[in-house]
């Protein structure tokens, strides 16, 4: 078995990958659809999907091949195991030196010792797949979560919103800087734009005020409050976002808009999304704000996605809110609308 397995191991964990590998592909093939359609790439992605088939077959197959001595072999020793011990108990038969109720008692304990033997030798490709797919899984576990909070952290009760970017910079990779040497003060009740070409660091400036990233150098402060020293579900707890790319979850409009707060009665759902001008389109949808969305919003477009997302920033009434080019995939007159409603919104 020690034999066996040093050979099949490595082979079931090729083909652990091999299946990650195809699953991980359909996923991304079955989500870009549109794209390899519009682009008549169909025969390259049917050809990528057998080359991968084609290498979890053969790493399987060789794995399942050579694992599947180990059963046969148990099988065979079992029965020369009893075929010695009946001819040896034969021999001492004809001499009279025990009797054929021994050796069949005889016989009958070694089987039952070999029992859970050859159980084990049956299952021992289950065994070995579970043991490669288990290091598949540990792999995900061992990876690093979101770095924990300083001891010395607090929650904030209240926030006037006072921001403070003191000479931030900020790597992704340790490499060439994202951000350098950036300084800028938002003022409570203070409207602050960040204007830049692509990649210019607007989305990462974010990232950083929310703490999904901590600055590499400099120091960025709430009313006064280094970020580092407030908890970070506190700290988000009185921030509402509204990104490009708005995410929707798998459930009613009500209930994506109420992921704002989700105490909120139905009538101020529906009053954040009259001033997020939302109201008049979800009306119009089969079940108004009872409508199911599929998973990611499928089924209304990126502009009404963007609506319910404002919505749902709208509902939270944060201490600060932050746009991401939120009105990206939104007509101007709409958007002049929901800039009326923010407008409003941020009164005081």
């Amino acid at each position: 078995m020690r034999w066996i397995t040093r050979r099949t191991g490595p082979l079931f964990k090729e083909r652990q990958r091999n299946m990650g590998e195809l699953n991980g592909f359909i996923e991304e093939t079955l989500s870009g659809q549109r794209i390899i359609k519009a682009f008549s790439q169909e025969e390259r992605v049917i050809t990528g999907f057998r080359e991968r088939n084609t290498r979890i077959m053969l790493s399987g197959y060789w794995a399942q091949a050579i694992s599947g001595f180990i059963p046969k072999l148990m099988n065979g020793l079992n029965n020369l195991s009893f075929a010695i011990v009946a001819g040896v108990g034969g021999l001492l038969a004809i001499r009279g030196l025990v009797t054929v109720g021994i050796i069949i008692a005889f016989a009958e304990y070694a089987r039952q010792f070999t029992r859970p033997l050859n159980d084990l030798a049956n299952q021992w490709n289950t065994l070995l797949s579970a043991i490669a797919g288990a290091e598949r899984v540990f792999e995900v576990l061992d990876e690093e979560t979101e770095a924990r909070d300083e001891g010395a952290a607090v929650k904030l009760q209240h926030v006037e919103g006072a921001v403070k970017f003191s000479g931030v910079s900020f790597s992704y990779d340790g490499g060439a800087d994202t951000l350098q040497d950036i300084s800028f003060e938002a003022k409570p009740g203070e409207m602050i734009a960040l204007v830049g070409p692509t990649g210019a660091g607007k989305t990462t400036l974010i990232g950083l005020l929310s703490r999904f990233y901590d600055p590499s150098i400099g120091s960025i402060t709430l009313d006064g409050r280094e970020l580092s020293t407030i908890t970070r579900e506190s700290l988000r707890s009185h921030m509402a976002f509204v990104l490009q790319d708005s995410f929707l979850f798998k459930g009613t409009i009500r209930d994506n808009i109420r992921y704002g707060r989700l105490d909120a009665s139905d009538e101020e759902v529906e009053e954040a999304a009259k001033l997020a001008n939302a109201h008049a389109f979800i009306m119009r949808l089969q079940g108004g704000y009872d409508r199911m969305l599929s998973v990611d919003g499928s089924g209304i477009s990126q502009g009404q996605k963007q609506l319910l997302a404002i919505a749902r920033a709208i509902l939270a009434n944060p201490s600060m809110l932050v746009l991401d080019e939120a009105t990206s995939s939104i007509d101007t007159v709409t958007e002049i609308k929901i800039q009326e409603g923010l407008q409003a919104l941020m009164k005081g």
